[in-house]
């Protein structure tokens, strides 16, 4: 980009601009010659013939009569040229390619971290950057650091920070600014979208029991016809009283029928007030091409007795915005009577009956500094068909007689206080490719990046997800607490918790998935009494973080289990680790049809394995589990075990049968030095040790020491017999489990 002040006389040669310009000027700014004797503005650019156009950083864009931009007008009043002809291939280059992550396609490495980790999704990050990109396009342009695009009308459009495809607006005359300078919620979305108010509108198609739009309405016959009034620079406002809405600053974009409010096309609208009723309803019907829709809801109570109080019928984007300062209340009726026929961007005639209080075909993005309460009286509280997201720091309150939270394609949070309370579905789900029965990419999954999530019922599973569910630090520390009837989180395919602060209490298994789970980080709390703490279909890694196990069944099961690291903490009834295969308490022997590490859908851990099967291996990390009274194995492989590395404490109270507190039905190889059993009967694997041990002191050999909880007569050590140890000081390390307990040892 080459930018300067110039002076002199301008002058048009063969459709292109020749100027004498000086880049130490101090002369009068260009724009002094904008004005006419009265002041008026009359030519934003100057020169007859150029069209003036909004640029997203507040420069003035000038395009000759072939639509191609011949110079621009920033704001201090200096003049920029394009470095190269459009066409050229020397800044024609296109954005980088944005990163996908499809997490399943890299088989995970035994040794690393990393591999076990799909990539931080950086999908509808805020704000964007210039490695970011919204298109595969080459741009045109790029003025002040923001690309340019042409459509195949002619005019230019560029993305916002929310990848929002956003279409230049002309400069009219004596045109004002139309930031909403007295809002005290700063929007970085809407600092992006110079104008406010789309270029395009559509005809809005009425349900089958509305009415048909009022006459005042603009009426277009496709999607790509121009408004015939511009805004005139203020936001619409609509405000609910007793009598239905009112709109004032009409953008032409907003049609009302009582308490029906139609918007046909992009930029920001303002709601508040109150209204109860059948027809108490905001709905959407924006063209795709357009850029989003902004429903700013600045103290709203919206209850619809039939139906849906927000449908987003079709839009690029539409954002719920609760203001900050505010708090806003929606409530949807507990019937549906209504059904929309309306044509979609596809040109394709649908029917659709809204399932939500908010309801949305599209993305649908829920943010902004106040609090809205979503009742869902009907079937799910928020609902979308494609990718929901939540951005700011919203208080969100929703209750459901279903699901909570709904993102068909995903749900990503990454901040909020969120509460949910879901009668009989699930607190948040994601569910593309389920019905299909194949992974569909960068779908079906649920991304957690911050906030505070809260679900204090779910009448089935706390967090569900065919394609992955993912907890992870990178906005900040997520804090997850989850009440569940059925599992706390589960994924048909994959499950990685990498951080955060998340407590289950679930009537089924805790944390779930039907093929590969893996820690890699944060602080997990499971309380499942009736099943497992920890289940994978296929494969258990741990790698890092605290998984802390306070009631279970079997605390940690899968048909491969591995720790690298990481501190774990678990009490099962029954096992308290188990290596076996095959489904959930199914004892499933059908493992065969499925690569090494069970990637992908369908089937088990692979190689048509003997119905005897499980390996669990223990490398590293911190570990302490115990198990209830009864036919009990502390850590129990139905094929081989391996504890090469770790630090491994064993409380078994087996009261009959075979096991104690290593068991293998294959080869068992313990050559870790810090590992000890402590057991009322005899271990099948490892060296026993007739020892006999109390509550009250400390046992162990020169390489670790523990105080049981338990007493017993039966230890199993690794590096020789053990005995009681009166002094601890002599040990490098030590770890206090959650539960309590200490562990010293010398590594």
């Amino acid at each position: 980009m080459l930018t300067r002040n110039c002076l002199g006389i301008t002058s048009l040669v063969a459709g292109g601009l020749i100027a004498g310009c000086s880049s130490d000027s101090s002369s009068t700014s260009p724009k002094d010659n904008l004005a006419d004797a009265t002041g008026t503005i009359t030519n934003a650019c100057v020169y007859d013939g150029y069209a003036a156009m909004q640029g997203a950083s507040g420069e003035t864009l000038c395009l000759d009569t072939e639509g191609t931009l011949a110079f621009w007008i920033n704001a201090d009043g200096s003049y920029g040229f394009p470095e190269a002809t459009p066409g050229s291939t020397e800044n024609n280059t296109a954005d980088p390619i944005e990163t996908s992550t499809d997490v399943g396609s890299t088989m995970p490495s035994d040794s690393t971290v990393s591999a076990d980790k799909p990539a931080e999704d950086s999908t509808d990050s805020e704000p964007a950057s210039e490695t970011q990109s919204c298109t595969t396009d080459k741009a045109l342009y790029t003025v002040n650091g923001i690309s340019y695009y042409k459509n195949e009308d002619g005019s230019l459009y560029y993305f916002d920070t929310d990848c929002n495809k956003t279409s230049l607006s002309t400069i009219a005359p004596a045109s004002s600014s139309s930031e909403n300078s007295d809002d005290p919620e700063t929007d970085a979305s809407s600092a992006s979208r110079p104008g406010l108010s789309s270029s395009e509108t559509a005809t809005p198609v009425s349900s089958s029991s509305n009415a048909t739009p009022s006459s005042s309405a603009v009426t277009v016959p496709n999607s790509s016809a121009s408004v015939a009034t511009p805004s005139n620079g203020s936001v619409p406002a609509i405000t609910y009283a007793a009598s239905g809405a009112t709109v004032e600053n009409n953008n032409n974009c907003v049609t009302v029928t009582g308490g029906e409010v139609v918007i046909t096309c992009a930029g920001d609208y303002d709601f508040s007030g109150s209204y109860n009723g059948a027809d108490a309803q905001i709905r959407v019907y924006s063209p795709k091409s357009d850029s989003g829709v902004y429903l700013n809801l600045r103290g709203l109570t919206l209850s619809n007795t039939a139906d849906a109080p927000i449908y987003a019928q079709m839009s690029s984007k539409t954002f719920v915005v609760a203001k900050s300062g505010t708090t806003n209340t929606l409530s949807d009726g507990s019937s549906r009577t209504k059904s929309y026929t309306y044509v979609n961007s596809n040109n394709e005639t649908k029917v659709d009956t809204t399932g939500a209080c908010i309801y949305a075909k599209d993305d649908l993005t829920i943010k902004g500094e106040g609090t809205l309460i979503v009742k869902g009286n009907y079937n799910n509280g928020i609902h979308t068909s494609n990718d929901l997201r939540f951005r700011g720091a919203t208080t969100i309150n929703v209750t459901a007689v279903n699901n909570g939270l709904k993102g068909k394609g995903t749900v990503d949070i990454e901040n909020g206080n969120i509460t949910i309370a879901a009668t009989n579905g699930d607190g948040i789900k994601s569910d593309e490719g389920e019905d299909a029965g194949s992974i569909v990419d960068n779908k079906g999954i649920v991304n957690i990046k911050g906030g505070n999530i809260t679900i204090t019922k779910a009448g089935d599973d706390g967090i569900q997800a065919y394609n992955y569910i993912i907890v992870q630090d990178s906005v900040s520390e997520p804090n997850i607490k989850v009440t569940s009837t059925g599992k706390g989180i589960v994924s048909d395919n994959r499950v990685y918790i990498n951080a955060g602060k998340i407590d289950i209490s679930s009537g089924d298994d805790g944390v779930h998935s039907n093929q590969n789970i893996y820690f890699n980080g944060g602080y997990t709390t499971i309380a499942a009494p009736k099943n497992d703490g920890v289940h994978a279909d296929s494969t258990l890694m741990i790698n890092d973080g605290t998984i802390y196990v306070t009631n279970s069944y079997e605390g940690l099961e899968a048909w491969y289990i591995k720790a690298n690291g990481g501190i774990t903490d678990v009490y099962g009834t029954d096992d308290a680790w188990n290596a076996a295969g095959g489904n959930d308490g199914s004892g499933n022997t059908n493992q065969g049809g499925q690569s090494n590490w069970g990637f992908g859908p369908g089937g088990g851990m692979g190689g048509g394995m003997g119905s005897s099967s499980g390996f669990l291996t223990i490398t590293g990390g911190v570990h302490h589990a115990k198990t209830g009274s009864g036919d009990t194995d502390g850590i129990d492989s139905n094929g081989e075990l391996t504890i090469s590395g770790g630090v491994v404490i064993v409380e078994c109270q087996i009261s009959g049968g075979m096991g104690g507190s290593f068991d293998a039905d294959g080869t068992a190889s313990l050559t870790s030095k810090t590992v000890l059993g402590f057991s009322s009967g005899s271990s099948e694997k490892g060296t026993n040790y007739n020892v006999s041990f109390t509550t009250g002191n400390y046992y162990g050999t020169s390489n670790i020491a523990f105080k049981p909880s338990i007493s017993g007569r039966y230890m199993v050590a690794t590096t020789g017999q053990p005995a009681q140890v009166s002094n601890t000081s002599s040990y490098q390390k030590s770890v206090t489990f959650p539960s309590g307990s200490t562990v010293y040892y010398n590594e």
